[in-house]
């Protein structure tokens, strides 16, 4: 069998860095906060799928033991209790999910949409907030025969009172005391056996249209904040000719290797503070060896004591695939 030797360093040196450069700036505005990683919407529509009633639905999801609500949104280091609230309106049901964080001041934190569509057709979606989960942020059910779970045969039956949660801030039920938010990595070991499963998907489309039957206004609370991350990237392609040779045949060939270099820049700006904070990524990917190399960079500002001098540091860290 023919050997072929390939000897990258030498060829670098005879043949020299060839780059043949192709750039293409891309910008992605993702409005969204910290708060959408403390409620997942595939595991509160796993409990709505098997609740039989919506008491029974508000219960299990602020059921510590549950742990699918791990919500903190006034910041003050315990999680909100998360209240359901019923709307009708001909064959469109609207279930609200709502945090009161105050006496008159409520955040609302998802909505349950559910349409009648035919005899035993029905459309359903979970809506994140906008605030919470930036725009068109959707989980739908993947099968579209939903006739036959609890929840849906309780709200469409004769003479079907809407509800609404009779809790409300600072009056809860005798089972339910505040407790300490877990942090994302914990959350998501206790919810992973929601999240894995295949019954629901994640969209940007919606799948209900006549819900807008129900005169809903969303209900949005000052105490949230809201965090809006840009994103922009500039990819560069460079051309590096290297020499192999067929030690065999001493035939000598030029190949040329590609490698990818992506730039990303995240800004993360909250609108309540004004704070802008600036984040780089770099991403380098070998194609040949599929090696991707990423660099990250965090620059800060620090004020000295004495007010008039500003230190500039930068932390870079790597990482390799």
């Amino acid at each position: 069998m023919k050997t072929l030797t390939v000897t990258l360093a030498a060829a670098l040196l005879l043949f020299g860095y060839c780059p043949l450069t192709a750039q293409e700036d891309v910008t992605i505005v993702a409005p969204t906060s910290e708060a959408a990683k403390g409620l997942d919407l595939k595991a509160v529509s796993e409990l709505f799928k098997e609740a039989k009633d919506l008491e029974e639905f508000e219960k299990a999801l602020n059921d510590p033991e549950t742990g699918v609500n791990n919500l903190d949104l006034d910041g003050n280091g315990e999680v909100d209790y998360i209240r359901v609230v019923e709307q009708a309106a001909d064959d469109a049901r609207l279930i609200i999910l709502q945090v009161p964080l105050g006496k008159d001041e409520f955040q609302d934190v998802a909505t349950i949409e559910v349409e009648k569509t035919g005899n035993e057709a029905y459309s359903m979606q979970v809506r994140g907030n906008e605030v919470i989960y930036g725009p068109d942020y959707y989980v739908a059910p993947v099968s579209v025969h939903i006739h036959t779970w609890p929840l849906i045969t309780w709200m469409y039956a004769p003479y079907h009172r809407p509800y609404r949660s009779r809790f409300y801030f600072g009056f809860y039920p005798p089972w339910w005391r505040p407790y300490r938010p877990v942090t994302v990595s914990v959350y998501r070991t206790r919810t992973v056996r929601f999240t894995t499963r295949t019954t629901f998907t994640v969209t940007r489309t919606s799948r209900v249209q006549t819900v807008t039957k129900v005169n809903y206004k969303p209900r949005n609370s000052t105490r949230v904040r809201k965090t809006t991350v840009t994103r922009t990237g500039r990819t560069t392609t460079t051309k590096t000719t290297v020499k192999r040779t067929n030690t065999n045949t001493g035939k000598t060939t030029r190949v040329g290797v590609k490698k990818t270099t992506k730039a990303v820049g995240v800004s993360r700006t909250n609108e309540n503070t004004g704070k802008t904070t600036k984040v780089g990524v770099k991403k380098t990917t070998n194609k040949n060896t599929g090696r991707t190399t990423v660099t990250a960079g965090k620059k800060k500002t620090k004020r000295t004591k004495s007010g008039s001098t500003t230190v500039t540091k930068t932390k870079k860290k790597r990482r390799r695939k």
